[in-house]
């Protein structure tokens, strides 16, 4: 664990360069606006460790798969999310040397990352190999007032020397992913244009042939007089440059601005591109820089309107929760349906697909409760578009009629993660998918979805579910074989409770959902009926049996489900019983012995409690709580979320309070030795539920949204805002009482610690004894 970022409410803050901790922040002060973003690579000139990135959202390729061996079904390629064009890019020569921290004497040095008006600051003293000594100061951000412009101010201060400076503004597209098999390179150009307008770099995508221009416009003053800028005359490919070369005087300053642009063919036609660039551009420059951020403020003083969460008491706490949401928010809009959630976002190439199950199962809560409900929607209505390749993926592996496989690793609906034990066995992300409709459903009220999309959906997944189980004549009942759960320390195992109940109830509600469509709108239901070809009665009928029939495996001893079969087989040896040295797991032993131990990688039973809390009484769950989280190492990042919602729900604070932390400053701490790769964008939705539906107790129940609250000894209190079903509230939480404002005119019927209240406009105050005050 690191602990170098300076605790502030609003701002994330490095003080002194430590060029061992440099990829690591490059991760933690990554910027971007749900179309395009970069990590916080230095603009100058930098030969130090560092992986460099910029992306574009939806723009990958198909990697080469790299395993030493073959099954069918295996997918064809890994897709990549693309490190694109460098457009910040700036080369300083001071008399010849160049300006490199890797090579200087680094004085004083500070990185701020400014959540509430969304800009990043790094500021820095050097003194060069010549003596020369400089000061800079660099503020840059992605905006979402307009996202197709990022920005750049950098300013450059001769301190104790005059002489000559050369500046090289630079588009750099010849660049690869760190990650990419075989060293491939994915870009080809297409075309160049250097005018008065500003430089154009058009690329495409080899295979998927996304074409993708990066336009930038780069002015300069030298104390405050404009410097015009040459063509550079270096002729590489994929690269473009302007520069110039002018005398600097000691104390005078040099302010150099770049507005940039990513356009891509997904939103414009290629022959448009260059247009659209050039006016995004021009656009852009002509408000300047001051403006530019003056509206970024304005966008995001609405986003932490809708969403901010305010603790009191804990200033490591509330910084790390807002880290959180400011990158939820920087990574998706909700905008465009064809998007989704990396699990890096846009601070690293780990995880190359654009979506896992993280999505549906961690990050729709908080798009629920802090955005329009077409944010939300558009991450279920995604899926829906690509049904037709989740039947394409179960067919590959020898599923029929209509059975639908979603894919673990997706860009386009098809599968291309290549490690057999998860493509073929890791199976219950279908349930999360399934669950995820019910879960929008729920919450918004918008029944209607059913019979647009959902209900084909779960049609899909429920015949895939039917033929994945087979009847044992042993156990006389239906079992579930080869299959890999949340906790991927286990792997090929037979009857994962957590895989097995998430089967069972999607069979379940694939009926009950039908039944809502056929009850609702006749006409639509015989659409579905003849579209799926789908046997009413004959399948109806076989879902229900299996439902029914089931086997989950529990110990009669121990009085918990067991994660599956064989578990207790294992040596049970306790987390608490670890010496520090073999922690992290997968760092420190060998494959063969984690899958022979009884550790855990994250929630895999409790992760099914957690779905299905309603269904297990607090003495069912508290046992299998204690059971599960002391053989549990937390090593994925999705992992101490659930774990704090449940501590919560059980009344342990101090558990509860260490999980949330854990999970909240994750990558500010560095918990895992794995921040370097880009953050964890999708637990960090997690960090979120921890305190709204953790600390919070935030339920839908009934129609009826319901808290039960529970404050950490740590904080004096905590609010935060959310959106259900129309109305806006501001929910307040202290030592004593539990305060909501209504700030809508409609009155909201709320359920806390069960009992039922109507919330007029303005503010009502429940007491912990249930009295209102």
């Amino acid at each position: 664990m690191k602990n170098y970022i300076q605790a502030e409410e609003w701002n994330i803050i490095e003080e002194g360069f430590d060029p061992h901790l440099n990829k690591i922040s490059e991760s933690i002060f990554s910027l971007g606006n749900g179309r395009m973003g970069q990590r916080a690579n230095f603009e100058e000139t930098y030969t130090g460790d560092s992986l460099q990135g910029n992306y574009v959202a939806g723009v990958y390729y198909p990697d080469k798969t790299r395993v030493g061996w073959w099954k069918n079904g295996y997918p064809e390629y890994f897709a990549k999310v693309l490190n694109a064009a460098e457009w910040m890019g700036l080369e300083l020569k001071l008399d010849g040397e160049v300006v490199d921290l890797n090579l200087c004497k680094v004085g004083e040095f500070k990185r701020v990352l400014n959540m509430k008006e969304g800009y990043l600051e790094r500021t820095f003293t050097a003194e060069l190999l010549s003596g020369k000594q400089i000061k800079v100061i660099a503020k840059r951000f992605f905006s979402i007032a307009d996202d197709e412009i990022a920005a750049l101010h950098y300013q450059f201060v001769a301190l104790n020397f005059s002489g000559e400076l050369t500046l090289t503004s630079f588009i750099d597209g010849d660049v690869k992913n760190q990650d990419s098999n075989y060293d491939e390179k994915f870009w080809d150009e297409l075309n160049r244009i250097q005018d008065g307008n500003g430089s154009y770099l058009t690329m495409r995508t080899k295979k998927t042939a996304f074409d993708v221009i990066t336009g930038l416009k780069t002015i300069v003053l030298n104390n405050g007089e404009k410097i015009a800028l040459t063509a550079g005359t270096e002729i590489k490919d994929k690269y473009l440059a302007e520069a110039a070369t002018f005398s600097i005087t000691a104390g005078e300053t040099v302010d150099i601005y770049k507005f940039a642009t990513n356009l891509s063919s997904q939103n414009f036609e290629s022959s448009a591109l260059q247009e659209e660039a050039v006016k995004a551009v021009n656009a852009a420059a002509a408000k300047g820089f001051d403006v530019l951020l003056s509206e970024q403020a304005a966008a995001w003083a609405t986003k932490w309107e809708e969403g901010d969460i305010i603790i009191e008491g804990d200033v490591a706490a509330q910084q790390a929760i807002r880290f959180n949401i400011f990158q939820l928010n920087q990574t998706y809009t909700g905008k465009d349906a064809r998007l989704n959630i990396g699990p890096k976002g846009f601070t690293g190439e780990k995880y190359g697909g654009s979506t896992y199950w993280d999505t549906e199962a961690y990050c729709i809560p908080f798009y629920l409760s802090t955005a329009p409900q077409e944010v939300s929607r558009n991450l279920l209505v995604y899926r829906y578009k690509h049904l037709e390749k989740a039947i394409e993926n179960a067919e590959k592996l020898g599923f029929s009629n209509g059975a639908a496989l979603y894919p673990m690793v997706t860009m386009n609906g098809e599968e291309c993660h290549n490690e057999w034990e998860i493509t073929f066995e890791e199976i219950h992300r279908n349930g999360a998918i399934a669950f995820a409709i019910f879960n929008y459903i729920r919450y918004t009220g918008d029944s209607g979805y059913l019979k647009e999309y959902g209900l084909e959906v779960l049609i899909g997944i429920a015949r895939f579910w039917k033929q994945r189980v087979n009847w044992s004549i042993d156990k006389k009942q239906y079992v579930m074989l080869g299959v890999t759960g949340p906790n991927e320390y286990e792997n090929n195992i037979n009857n994962n409770w957590y895989t097995s109940t998430l089967a069972q109830w999607c069979l379940q509600y694939a009926v009950e959902a039908a039944g809502i469509v056929k009850a609702g709108d006749v006409e639509r239901y015989s659409e579905i009926v003849a579209k799926t070809a789908l046997k009413e009665e004959e399948e109806f009928a076989d879902w229900t049996a299996i439902a029914e029939n089931i086997y989950l495996p529990y110990s009669e001893e121990h009085g918990v489900f067991l994660q599956q079969d064989g578990y207790l087989d294992k040596e049970q040896v306790l987390v608490s019983d670890l010496p520090a040295s073999s922690r992290p797991l997968n760092q420190k032993w060998s494959w063969d012995r984690i899958l022979r131990s009884c550790f855990i990688k994250q929630a895999d039973v409790l992760q099914g409690m957690y779905f299905f809390e309603d269904n297990y009484d607090m003495e069912s769950l508290r046992r299998n709580f204690d059971f599960y989280e002391s053989r549990t190492v937390h090593e994925s990042s999705l992992s101490p979320c659930v774990h704090s919602i449940l501590a919560a729900k059980l009344n342990d604070g101090k558990r509860a309070y260490e999980f949330y932390l854990r999970t909240s400053r994750l990558d500010l701490d560095d918990y895992n030795n794995d921040t370097e790769d880009g953050l964890h964008i999708t637990s960090m939705a997690g960090t979120w539920m921890s305190i709204v539906e953790g600390f919070a107790g935030m339920r839908v129940r009934d129609n009826q949204l319901a808290f039960t609250p529970f404050l950490p000894e740590e904080w004096t209190s905590f609010s935060f805002n959310i959106g259900f079903r129309g109305v806006q509230l501001k929910v307040k939480i202290n030592k004593e009482a539990i305060s909501i404002i209504n700030n809508t005119k409609d009155v909201l019927d709320i359920n806390i610690f069960n009992k039922s209240y109507d919330i007029p406009e303005g503010e009502t105050v429940i007491s912990y004894k249930g009295q209102l005050v």
